[in-house]
């Protein structure tokens, strides 16, 4: 069949977060990232696949392409059989309970995909994000979550709105707080990571009772800061270990 001029246009145009509102679309590559959202309650809209993939979707929703026409549309340094135009669905409702993590302002794609993962991987259902933060649907963020979108429920709020109404004990990631494996955490908490440049906003903090730090244990003690991916995986980790 081939892929024709104006989904070509589509599919360009879905780089761009307006694009994507506006047409309530996303874009999903390769293999492993198409089989994920195929299995769960994502709803597909077109996969263009070269002819060596194989689901059992309905052929309507099937176009079959070249792998240079694969390359054509693919934003992957080496396209992998398959892209997936897939609809966004409606956000589900916060329920504010167990380990959140709130995120304020990330802007790096990889660094919010990774959380994404981590959040999956240490089993937490609920991540905030405040409304300056990169948008999950960015195909950046897509690929780096490796699926694990399907099984998070993210939403994007007044951050300072829902902390100062969330019932949950808070606590913010910062270079000044107490050191985490000193502090004592409830099993019930929010964890608030911060811009990658700029740590926690000034006006987040003054909402913040509770800060905690991750120490360095490096004998120069010169490195700036974790990444906040990084971050984020050892808060994880040090919460789950104590259950």
């Amino acid at each position: 069949m081939g892929i024709s001029k104006n989904q070509v246009k589509l599919l360009t145009s879905l780089s761009q977060k307006k694009y994507r509102l506006k047409h309530k679309l996303f874009i999903a590559e390769g293999v492993k990232v198409v089989s994920e959202l195929l299995k769960s309650s994502f709803e597909v809209e077109t996969l263009f696949c070269t002819n060596d993939f194989n689901k059992d979707i309905s052929d309507e929703k099937v176009v079959r392409i070249s792998e240079e026409d694969l390359k054509k549309i693919s934003n992957l340094k080496t396209p992998n059989k398959v892209l997936g135009l897939f609809r966004i669905p409606h956000k589900k409702l916060s329920e504010n309970k167990g380990l959140i993590i709130a995120l304020d302002a990330i802007n790096d794609p990889g660094n919010l995909g990774t959380i994404i993962r981590l959040c999956d991987w240490f089993g937490v259902d609920e991540l905030i994000c405040s409304k300056d933060t990169v948008d999950c649907y960015n195909q950046k963020v897509v690929q780096a979550s490796m699926g694990s979108l399907t099984r998070i429920s993210i939403n994007y709020v007044d951050l300072e709105g829902y902390l100062t109404e969330t019932k949950l004990p808070t606590f913010i990631a910062d270079m000044d707080g107490e050191n985490v494996y000193q502090t004592n955490l409830p099993k019930e908490l929010v964890f608030i990571m911060g811009n990658e440049a700029n740590g926690v906003s000034v006006a987040i903090k003054k909402l913040i009772a509770h800060k905690i730090s991750i120490p360095r244990f490096g004998m120069t003690k010169e490195t700036e800061s974790l990444n906040v991916a990084t971050a984020t995986a050892v808060l994880l980790s040090e919460f789950r270990r104590r259950l």
